[in-house]
């Protein structure tokens, strides 16, 4: 639109200044079935790789 081009580093330095930042979850969900979780790896997971 302004036909302005920025370096990837431009890219990242005008994000972050505008307050954006890289999205990382900060916790798991409470709801979070551990020991379901470790079934589905051992079971399903391996099934659909093949």
């Amino acid at each position: 639109m302004f036909h302005t081009r920025y370096t990837l580093r431009g890219n990242a330095y005008l994000l972050l200044r505008m307050g954006w930042s890289v999205q990382v979850p900060a916790h798991r969900a409470v709801e979070r079935d551990e020991a379901a979780v470790v079934t589905w790896r051992r079971e399903a997971w391996p099934a659909g790789k093949r």
